[in-house]
């Protein structure tokens, strides 16, 4: 059974940063593409982010509202993806999922995703 296991949530005010941690096997961590979604109250869950297998391997991608303010790498050693978040905005407060799926077009998709975590609170006060 695959598991992942998110980490690193908690409360942060306007302008701050945290960092989320997300632990998968070895195996899933070598041949998934590693990505982040989050879900606001009432809103539906939507893509934040993403990085290749292995650690990335140079490739990420982010949603626009993210980009610049958002940073994934990967660990390969410790079978791990982090999201560095800085700058952080009180729109930004969500429940965070790591999820394991194919890297490719349609990595933002939360259907094209196999496995998931279950999710860590982020709640950013202005």
């Amino acid at each position: 059974q695959v598991q992942l296991v998110e980490s690193g949530g908690g409360l942060v005010q306007a302008g701050g940063s945290l960092r989320l941690s997300c632990t998968a096997s070895p195996r899933t961590f070598s041949s998934s593409a590693m990505g982040w979604f989050r879900q606001a109250p009432g809103k539906e869950r939507e893509f934040v982010g993403a990085i290749a297998g292995s650690g990335g391997r140079g490739l990420e991608t982010y949603a626009e509202s993210v980009e610049g303010r958002f940073t994934i790498s990967g660990d390969t050693a410790q079978s791990t993806v982090y999201m560095q978040m800085n700058s952080l905005k009180p729109e930004d407060t969500a429940v965070y999922f790591c999820a394991a799926g194919a890297w490719g077009p349609g990595i933002e998709r939360a259907s094209n995703m196999n496995y998931w975590g279950k999710g860590t609170l982020v709640t950013v006060s202005s």
